[in-house]
């Protein structure tokens, strides 16, 4: 993605998330490339960094010595700058984290509960928010994320089947969660946000283009593209657990459809069937499903690499996907490759709770188009103001 900045007046707030942004993604960093990334003067630059020091987002250091003058200083983001609530609800339970500026979780706090419904979930969230926020209790909250299974705004599928959240259909549910947790709150998709979470934090963090398959309650999977996470016009791009794998398969009671491959592949599969089978049992009926599916995702996306990860146990994940081995021939079995087609994430929860707290990091510090207007409207000079005040 390509950072620009605007000379207009109105474009300050985009600015400052401009230069925010490319230091995320690039420091160390000094002004002055900074400024030649961003198409901005080291003078405006400049005084960007003066605001964003004194707001504690970024903290400068400076480099080692290199010849005659004094060393640029090289800016990073300071991780203690701003915190966010990340959060899942899925069929099994609740879990809550509280996450920085450079993903660290500093705390994480779950409860088991077997479909939980709305009201349930709002107060657990609130109850365990309220208490890592005391982890850091002069930290400045930026928001809640709160990733849930979709598919989302679909008649027939959203909120239905054993690996969806029934009940929760017509739930205004970021109202619901921003009057629960008095923060401005922001909800996802769990695989979204746990494929952001890999491009920000894992093992996708430096391609620009790779596949998240995710193998929760139910299966999904997301294309990274350019560094973004793609996700259709209605959110629901990637749906691939809901794509038959088996002519005239088990019935699907999510979509009505026969065969989809979470019936036989995913968390809920797991803990259906291996009470019949056993786990190694298990395994052997689904690792020709993956590596089906692996060689599906290549041929339709090109990846740079498919990154596997969820919410099933490590050692079950690591099982299943040696048994994958060895994949078939794709698009993507090329002597030049630099990374291996198919990559074992193990963050579990982590990601999702990452990429959670990354929806509200996003939502108040991304730049986007519109990001516009004056200093008294914009979250990222609120504290100065504060102490101003003060």
């Amino acid at each position: 993605m390509s950072l620009r900045g605007t000379n207009q007046e109105s474009g300050r707030p985009y600015n400052r998330r401009i230069v925010l942004e490319t230091i995320r993604l690039h420091g160390p960093i000094a002004r002055g490339e900074i400024a030649r990334r961003v198409g901005l003067t080291v003078q405006t630059v400049s005084t960007i960094i003066r605001e964003l020091e004194l707001q504690d987002f970024i903290k400068g250091a400076r480099e080692e010595p290199k010849g005659r003058g004094y060393p640029a200083t090289a800016l990073t983001l300071n991780p203690e700058g701003g915190f966010a609530i990340g959060a899942n609800v899925s069929p099994i339970g609740v879990d809550v984290a509280l996450i920085n500026l450079a993903g660290d979780i500093i705390g994480q706090e779950g409860r088991e509960i077997v479909n939980p419904d709305p009201d349930r979930a709002f107060a657990e969230i609130a109850r365990i928010a309220a208490g890592l926020r005391r982890l850091r209790p002069a930290g400045r909250m930026l928001g809640l994320g709160m990733a849930m299974p979709g598919p989302f705004d679909v008649e027939a599928m959203s909120f239905v089947g054993p690996t969806t959240l029934q009940g929760w259909k017509d739930v205004p549910i970021a109202e619901r969660l921003a009057a629960a947790t008095g923060l401005p709150a922001f909800v996802g998709g769990d695989v979204a946000s746990a494929a952001l979470s890999e491009r920000l934090y894992g093992a996708g963090r430096n391609l620009q283009e790779f596949y998240y398959l995710y193998l929760g309650v139910g299966t999904g999977g997301r294309l990274v593209h350019g560094g973004q996470v793609l996700r259709g016009a209605r959110g629901n791009a990637g749906e691939i657990g809901h794509v038959p794998f088996i002519p005239d398969g088990e019935y699907c009671p999510s979509c009505g459809n026969r065969g989809c491959l979470e019936r036989y592949l995913s968390v809920e599969a797991f803990d259906r069937r291996s009470k019949i089978v056993g786990e190694d049992g298990w395994i052997k009926e689904a690792a020709p499903l993956l590596r089906t599916a692996i060689l599906a995702i290549e041929n339709l996306f090109d990846p740079e690499t498919i990154i596997f990860g969820g919410l099933a146990p490590e050692g079950v994940m690591k099982k299943l996907a040696r048994a994958a081995e060895p994949l078939l021939p794709s698009v993507s079995e090329r002597r030049d490759r630099k990374v291996p087609r198919f990559t074992l994430s193990i963050t579990g929860k982590a990601a999702l709770l990452r990429g959670a707290a990354a929806l509200a990091f996003s939502n108040v510090l991304a730049p986007r188009i519109g990001t516009s207007g004056d200093d008294d409207n914009d979250p990222l000079m609120q504290k100065s103001k504060a102490e101003k005040a003060a």
